[in-house]
Formats: structure tokens, sequence, C-alpha cells
């Protein structure tokens, strides 16, 4: 008959939980080897995430802020030497910043099947959409003939990608050179020199832009902690005063290709030597530059931190507002946007409509382009990341 246990009886153990008596050991005798079922039970810790910097992406969005600025001031400047003047002072350094920052978190990169993945996901598929997307709005928005697809000519802001693809896969190259920054500014020199160099993947511009992705390469943490030093933040403030001053001076005086850094010193009828010196005076204004704005980055959590891990959504989708104003007649039937008043209301409309294209809900809807998965196109150890 069953017998159900009073509350004083003690239930047996269930099979699982039963402990045996612990068994004497000999003398000198090793303790028991956990089994492989319990090493096989033993929860696997995952890896921790990697934590974001918040210096580095108050960095980024604050450069791609100067960027969408800069891209902004060019229907409206015409006329104003002011305009024209800090106009050249942002460019002379932005890019170079953006570049740089590029440059130093591909200090790891290398071609093994999960980065070149990720390089061909995050670099090469967002530079065939939005090239392709841009010579559409161009063609249907501005009613220009002129809109044909070719995915070796960059329009506009595309460019960036296609140098980035190109940088990142030299960059096995360059982490095994003795002189790595020396030899890339003898490229950057020959670059400028060389009007024959064609604009295949706009070419001159990749060329001469990379002295700023070498030198990121060559960066490390202990040089960061120097940039934010007190004492370099208070250089920063008459390094910017005096280049203000410079460029006020150099506006009416000074061709605007020098800083875009996409033609030779002949295309712009300037002397062949010129091109040489102005590719290092011009590498050393803008690291003297991007010193002085990475000093006054914050260093601490701010309100727009989270929107650095964007700033890829901001920098591919503001051409599109800036353009369709552009084409939209906006600037051509409004005079007064030429006027100091105009200049800073296009300022703050080219800052907030940035800022709102680098937040989280936009960079969600836009992962699929910017960020797609496409374990499918790729083999399983490359897919694994």
């Amino acid at each position: 008959m069953f017998h159900a246990p009073n509350v004083f009886q003690r239930a047996p153990l269930p099979p699982a939980t039963r402990e045996s008596e612990p068994r004497r050991r000999a003398p000198g005798q090793a303790p028991d080897a956990p089994s492989a079922v319990a090493v096989a039970e033993r929860p696997v810790q995952a890896p921790p995430a990697k934590k974001r910097d918040a210096y580095f992406d108050n960095a980024k969005y604050l450069a791609i802020v100067l960027v969408a600025v800069a891209h902004s001031w060019v229907p409206v400047m015409e006329g104003s030497r002011a305009a024209r003047a800090a106009y050249m002072v942002t460019y002379t350094f932005h890019m170079p910043a953006f570049i740089i920052i590029s440059g130093y978190f591909s200090r790891s990169f290398s071609l093994t099947p999960a980065k070149v993945k990720r390089l061909v996901t995050g670099v090469a598929v967002p530079y065939i959409v939005f090239e392709t997307a841009y010579s559409l709005f161009r063609r249907y928005a501005s009613g220009s003939s002129d809109g044909a697809i070719s995915l070796l000519e960059p329009w506009y802001l595309t460019w960036f990608l296609a140098a980035l693809f190109i940088w990142r896969l030299t960059t096995p190259i360059w982490q095994n050179l003795r002189h790595p920054l020396a030899v890339s500014l003898v490229i950057a020199v020959l670059a400028s020199l060389a009007p024959s160099i064609g604009d295949d993947l706009d070419l001159p511009r990749v060329l001469q832009f990379l002295p700023f992705f070498v030198l990121g390469l060559q960066l490390k943490p202990e040089h960061f902690r120097l940039i934010k030093r007190r004492e370099v933040r208070l250089l920063a403030l008459p390094l910017f005063a005096g280049a203000a001053v410079f460029a006020y001076w150099a506006a009416p005086r000074m061709q605007l290709g020098w800083f875009l850094r996409d033609s030779s010193a002949q295309e712009m009828d300037a002397p062949w030597w010129s091109g040489a010196v102005m590719t290092l005076a011009l590498f050393g204004c803008a690291t003297l530059l991007t010193v002085g704005f990475l000093a006054w980055v914050p260093r601490r959590h701010m309100w727009f931190t989270v929107l650095g891990a964007g700033t890829i959504c901001g920098y591919l989708l503001h051409g599109f507002l800036v353009k369709g104003a552009d084409y939209s007649g906006l600037f051509d039937h409004n005079d007064w946007l030429i006027s100091p008043t105009g200049l800073v209301l296009v300022t703050v409309a080219a800052s907030v409509g940035v800022t709102l294209l680098c937040t989280p809900p936009v960079r969600r809807v836009m992962r699929c382009v910017t960020e797609p998965d496409m374990n499918w196109a790729f083999r399983r150890d490359a897919a694994k990341i």
C-alpha cells in the first residue's frame, strides 16, 4: 500500500543530485579530474561586448557635422570673404580628421575571411548602392541628361567609400614598411603632379588623402592621451585664431581646389612644383588643426555620443538634403541666404539635418544597406563574425 511521507520524513535525493560519501585517496594520489559530462555541461561564458569609446564617438559626430556644414556653405558663400575663409579652415582639417580616425580603427585589419567580409559589406556594398542612388537622384532631381551610372567615377561624396576600400586593402603593406608615412607623402606629392592619372575611382583624391590614413595607422592610444592634455587644448586656441586670420587673407587669393585635393597643380593652372609645396604644406596644416580639433573633443559621455555610431548614415544621406535644396532652386530664389543671417541659418539647418540622420532609428532603417549581413554570399568561416 502507498504511504504518503509525513512532514518530518526526509525525502530521498533525486538520482541526478544524490551525493555519495567522498572516497579516501591514498597518500600522494591526485584528485579526480572532472568528468567529460561535467565539463560539457559547464556554461560557456560569452565574451564581453566591446565597449564603445565615448571620445571617438564624439569626435566622429563632430567631424561629420563639420562635413555637412561645409557642404551646405558651397551654394551660399559666393561673394562672402568671411564665409570663404571659414570654408577654407574647415576643409583643411574636417576630412583629414575623419580619415585619421578611420586609419586608427583600421590598425587591426588583415586579409582574414571575417575582415574581408566586413570590408565588402560595410564599404563596398554601401558604395555600390549609394553611387547608384546618387546618380539616379542627379538625373531625375536636376533634370540633367548626364546621369549615367558609373561605379568607376564616384560622384559628390561617395569617393570616400571608394578610398576607404582601397586604403584598407593596402593596410598590410603600410604596416610592414619601415617608413610608411614618408612613402605615402611621396605618393601624394606625385599624385598632385600627374594630370594624366585619370579620374577612375577618384584616384587623385584617394592618393592625396592617403597620408592621413597612414598616419592614423601609426597612432597609438598614448598619442591620443597626449592630445587630451590641457596644454594642447590651450595651444589650439591661438592655432585656430591664426588659421582664421590667414584664411581671411588668402580667401581671395587661393583656389579652393587645393583643399578638395581632387586635381593636379597643372589642372589648376599652377606651376607643377607648387603641387609638391601645397601637398606638404596642407598636410602639416591639416595635422595641426586636427590635433587642435581632437584636443577639444569631449572625453565624457555627451548627449550626442550615441550619434557617433551612426555617422556613416549621416555622411551618406546628408548629400541628398544639400543637393536637393540646390536642385529645387532654394538658394537661387532666396538671395538673402547669402547674407550673414542666411549663412547662420544654413549652418544650423545643416547641423540639425545631419544630427537627425545619425540617430539610432535612421541607423536601424539603413542597416540593410550600410551594415548588411549577407552571410549567404560568403563561406562559412567568413560568416562567423
